[in-house]
């Protein structure tokens, strides 16, 4: 199953992404033991977006690239806070809010319980334009979720960011787009097997299955003890 046809800057901002991502070991091709996902899909292939918290000029990078998206995708002044879904997506809502000089905020997926019983961290003002972010998206669920908080505390939520979209399963801009949020990303699986296998970053063997997870994730992820449906 193939992505959504890009932009030739969005192409290049996907590959960029996919080559810092393999360069800094943030990305694990593993088809003999493959990954179950929390959407619930086997996967042989995982991508660990917290480990560029401790490359410096990685996460400058794409920190830049994800602010020439965003200003590209929804608007110079289309935003007036950024929100962080927990926990991942809560560096890289600090580092873009902080790029586009907005507030931060951050989401938690279940209310605090102690204090202000808070989900939502930080001062949401009523009908204030809020960018969701997180840190990748598979399906699109966490996201929905994320967004109808954010709604529930008052804000208006059209746009949510990912650095790393899989692009493979079934519905999940689909998703997003039913309760009205467009979903702005950098890279998805195809362009990280394009440049590792351009880089020889995995032996022939590993990129040819997860090629023919690509291609037909339902049925991989059935045959491998995940999700079929």
């Amino acid at each position: 199953m193939q992505s959504v046809s890009r932009t030739p800057d969005q192409r290049q901002a996907g590959l960029t992404t996919a080559r810092i991502l393999l360069e800094i070991g943030a990305v694990n091709f593993r088809p003999e033991e493959p990954y179950i996902l929390t959407s619930g899909w086997s996967s042989p292939v995982y991508v660990d977006l917290l480990r560029v918290i401790s490359f410096p000029r990685a996460r400058r990078k794409i920190t830049q690239m994800s602010v020439a998206a965003i200003t590209r995708e929804v608007g110079f002044e289309s935003i007036d806070a950024v929100a962080g879904g927990e926990t991942a997506g809560i560096p890289y809502a600090a580092w873009i809010s902080n790029k586009l000089e907005l507030p931060m905020l951050y989401v938690r997926r279940q209310a605090k319980d102690i204090g202000r019983h808070a989900q939502i961290e930080g001062y949401v003002r009523k009908g204030e334009r809020v960018l969701l972010v997180g840190d990748l998206a598979s399906d699109g669920t966490s996201k929905v979720n994320f967004c109808q908080t954010l709604r529930n505390g008052g804000a208006e939520v059209k746009h949510a960011f990912v650095v790393f979209f899989y692009g493979v399963f079934p519905g999940a801009m689909k998703t997003l787009e039913e309760v009205g949020v467009e979903m702005v990303y950098l890279a998805n699986w195809w362009d990280v097997l394009d440049v590792a296998e351009e880089d020889g970053f995995f032996d022939k063997p590993a990129i040819e299955e997860v090629r023919k997870f690509l291609h037909d994730p339902i049925a991989w992820s059935a045959h491998h003890g995940g999700r079929s449906a």
